[in-house]
Formats: structure tokens, sequence, C-alpha cells
């Protein structure tokens, strides 16, 4: 039996149920799967979340926890909100060192981060049709648009909070096209260089004056 810590037994928890969701869709979640696939007493997963809602809850907040510590991971970002770019006693950052460090995220998010963000599109129609899970989906991509606003502001944004859904949008449009679009299938292997170019094209259509 499993000694971790009940923090780290939910995380383990919804980790596993988001690899299940990335691997067979909706049909392949539930408490039992989930328990087997982590190697957790029968039982465990109902009694961290006692229902699909909340479990489906906590895997949107677990995404959403990931893809911001992917941001401050090898970015000039930072992690810490005081350490958005611009803020007091940090270097500023130019708009290609933003564009770099956007596509290295869209690179990893398309390799290796691949099985996470199509989970994550699986689980966020599910709040399409559940509407008790709209709230916790909200809340959970709170935290990345609040961390793109402090980025765009600092590189410039007259309506950071506008440019910030913007770029978030344009963000998400390019991995849903690159990983489940018509497409994605017949697309060469994502490129470094390629993603640079968008990344910047997307940064300043971000910061362009509103019309």
């Amino acid at each position: 039996m499993s000694t971790s810590p009940p923090a780290d037994r939910r995380a383990l928890i919804a980790d596993t149920a988001i690899g299940l969701v990335a691997a067979a869709g909706l049909r392949g979640l539930t408490h039992r799967a989930v328990d087997a696939a982590a190697g957790l007493p029968a039982g465990s997963t109902s009694y961290y979340f006692r229902t699909r809602t909340a479990l489906i809850g906590a895997c949107y907040q677990r995404l959403a926890e990931l893809d911001l510590a992917d941001v401050g991971d090898g970015s000039p970002f930072g992690t810490a909100e005081p350490a958005l770019p611009g803020a007091p006693g940090r270097d500023p950052v130019d708009r290609e060192a933003a564009a770099a460090a956007l596509a290295g995220l869209l690179y990893r998010w398309l390799t290796v981060g691949r099985e996470r963000q199509l989970a994550r599109f699986e689980l966020s129609l599910e709040a399409a049709r559940n509407p008790e899970l709209g709230a916790d989906l909200r809340r959970a991509g709170r935290g990345p648009r609040v961390r793109a606003a402090g980025i765009v502001a600092a590189l410039g944004a007259d309506r950071p909070e506008e440019a910030a859904e913007l770029l978030v949008a344009w963000t998400e449009g390019l991995l849903y096209d690159r990983l489940a679009g018509a497409l994605a299938r017949s697309r060469p292997a994502p490129d470094l260089a390629e993603l640079t170019a968008v990344a910047r094209r997307m940064l300043a259509a971000a910061l362009a004056d509103p019309a």
C-alpha cells in the first residue's frame, strides 16, 4: 500500500486520470481504472474524489499547474507572479526572447507534452456538456491567462487582458490544429524554427494597436 502524503496522492491520481483520458478518451476514465493504473488500493480514487465530476475537476486543476510550470521551466518569464518580465528587479524581455520562449512551449506541448494536451481537449469538451464542470474549468483557466496578461503587459500591450485572451486563443487553436485537426496526421514533425516564426507573428498581432 502506498504511504504517500495526501497532496502527492491527489497529484498521482490526477496525473493517472489525465494519462487514461489521453490514451482512451473519457470512456476510459473510471475510479477503478485510475486505481489500477496508479497501483493504488481499490477505492483510493473515490476516497479523494467521490464523483466523476470531482475527478475531472481535479484533472483541470492539475493540467493548469503543469502548464504553468512549463511556462517557467527554461523560459525568460519566470514562475512567480512578482518575477514577470518588466517587474522590479527583473531585466526586460524583448519580443524576440518572448517569441523564442513561446515557440519552446509550443514545441514541448507538441512533442513530449502531446498526450497531456490531447487529454486537455477531451476534458475541456466535457465541461460544455456538464454545467457542473464549468466553474472548475474557468478556475483552472484563470492562471494561464493572468500569466499571459503579465507577459504581454511587460512587452508593451496597451490592453493586456485583451491581448492575453487573443494569445491564449491562438495558442490553443494552433495546438488543436497540429494535434487533432483534419491535417494533423499528415503534417511534418514539429520544427522549432517554424514555430518561432509563428510565435513572432502571434505576438506581433496580439501586441498590435487595438482597432
